[in-house]
């Protein structure tokens, strides 16, 4: 059954209009259904339908506790599409926009997160009394297996699509300990973790906020949804903010029965607030660097930020994640505090996809030397890379890599200098070849030198696949 189908059965007749919304992180699609009278509801199609059926369950059951989330009206018999309460347009993200631009939020953008973090403490609460967690997909609880689902999700989605390889056992040595932190009190939890309790999933209506996003709900830990919307990378909450916001939760939870000791909950919210970020990293990167939707590429370099200050905190529990976040911040965070143009020159593989640009200005250039001639296609350079000297041999006895590079060069050139002139910050240049091991370092290393020596600009040297991240510093031409 689809939207449109499941609108009839229910109302009689089809919407007067059916308009596709804006999507966002997951593969749902959401749809404005107008009825005769002029107003709306909102109808949602998923393939997921385990996930379905859990969110018009949840959604049921805390609406029966008059808790603020949208009213289900109606649900396909096998759970393949719904409609619900249309709560408008309006998210807690949009109205505290102000405060995520300038890192300085008015008194009326404090406010609204009071009231989510008080909302929060009463959906928490209330959500538990009484409620069947084996409606709950894909798991009812959280538990050891998922703790070890979401660090690997980090792994393999996000961590090594970005820097390569990692020692593994030094990770996972990380992960346990980690995990053993997170795990320790599992048998006193009992409230109704929302999961992904984050200002875009929260409405702001003429009633208040509304909780729009808690298909992913399961029984579990206080802080962890607490640390979702405190944390959240495009949100920039300043530390300030988050300790302020922390003991407004505390205080409304403790009045509603839940007997938190603060000293030992803000203990708590440093560890959850790593596992939570190391999380949403993995969202980032599979979403991002794999299925390369902007909006979370975007959110990257904000989470490797949240990430090594969190880190800053715990380092000595966790050093090898800590060192892995320095990478990752070299990696991911441009240069925006030096002055004058930088320039990013790099080297990638084909194979594990385009690279993503730090700066978030988007543009530059990506060039694919996948037509030079490959040394590894032979023994004696197959462990070698573009910048060893019998691959440089290679290529230039070969002579082809000559013609290749002066037409970037001349390409890139005419860019700089006017980059330059304008007072832009930020441009980008990548070599792409099979494996990011020859050809395209190659390019890169000599692209660098002649952009450095010429125009006397800064260079970021990255070759992602060997994990190499350098600063050539600006000289007087």
């Amino acid at each position: 059954m689809d939207i449109k189908a499941l609108y009839k059965s229910n109302y009689g007749r089809e919407p007067m209009e059916s308009r596709l919304l804006p999507g966002a992180g997951s593969n749902r699609r959401y749809y404005r259904l107008t009825n005769p009278d002029g107003s709306s509801v909102i109808g949602t199609e998923g393939d997921d339908y385990a996930e379905n059926r859990a969110f018009c369950m949840i959604g049921a059951a805390l609406s029966r506790k008059r808790l603020p989330v949208p009213g289900i009206i109606a649900t396909a018999p096998d759970f393949s599409c719904y409609i619900q309460e249309d709560l408008g347009d309006v998210s807690l993200f949009d109205e505290i926009s102000n405060g995520r631009e300038t890192g300085v939020f008015s008194d009326k953008e404090k406010a609204l997160l009071k009231k989510a973090v008080e909302m929060l403490a009463r959906i928490q609460g209330a959500g538990r009394d009484g409620f069947d967690f084996s409606v709950c997909a894909p798991y009812k609880e959280m538990d050891a297996r998922m703790v070890s689902w979401d660090l690997n999700y980090f792994k393999y989605c996000f961590l090594k699509p970005a820097i390569g390889e990692v020692d593994d056992g030094r990770l996972q040595d990380d992960f346990d300990r980690l995990a053993a932190r997170l795990l320790k009190d599992r048998g006193e939890w009992d409230t109704f973790m929302v999961r992904d309790f984050q200002s875009r999933n929260i409405m702001v209506t003429r009633d208040g906020l509304r909780l729009i996003d808690f298909q992913g709900g399961r029984r579990g830990p206080r802080a962890y949804d607490l640390v979702s919307l405190l944390w959240q990378a495009k949100a920039n909450i300043p530390q300030r903010l988050r300790d302020e916001l922390a003991d407004a939760y505390i205080r409304e939870a403790n009045r509603l029965g839940g007997a938190i000791g603060p000293e030992r909950f803000r203990r708590e919210i440093s560890v959850f607030a790593l596992f939570r970020i190391l999380q949403t990293l993995g969202a980032y990167g599979f979403r991002g660097l794999i299925q390369g939707k902007q909006h979370f590429i975007e959110s990257i370099t904000r989470g490797v930020r949240n990430l090594r200050d969190i880190l800053s905190q715990l380092s000595n529990d966790y050093p090898y994640l800590y060192s892995l976040a320095d990478s990752l911040c070299r990696r991911f965070t441009p240069y925006e505090e030096e002055p004058g143009l930088t320039v990013t020159v790099g080297s990638f593989s084909y194979r594990k996809g385009y690279p993503t640009d730090p700066s978030g200005n988007g543009g530059g250039f990506v060039f694919d030397c996948r037509a030079l001639h490959n040394p590894g296609r032979y023994d004696q350079y197959r462990q070698l890379t573009g910048r060893d000297a019998e691959v440089r041999r290679f290529l230039e006895d070969d002579g082809e890599v000559f013609d290749f590079l002066a037409q970037a060069e001349a390409m890139v050139g005419a860019s700089v200098r006017r980059y330059v002139k304008r007072g832009f910050t930020s441009l980008s240049v990548w070599f792409g070849c099979t494996g990011g091991r020859h050809r395209s370092v190659y390019c890169a290393e000599a692209m660098a030198r002649h952009l450095n020596e010429r125009y006397g600009v800064r260079i970021r040297l990255a070759h992602r696949e060997q994990g190499i991240d350098e600063v050539l510093s600006p000289k007087n031409v």
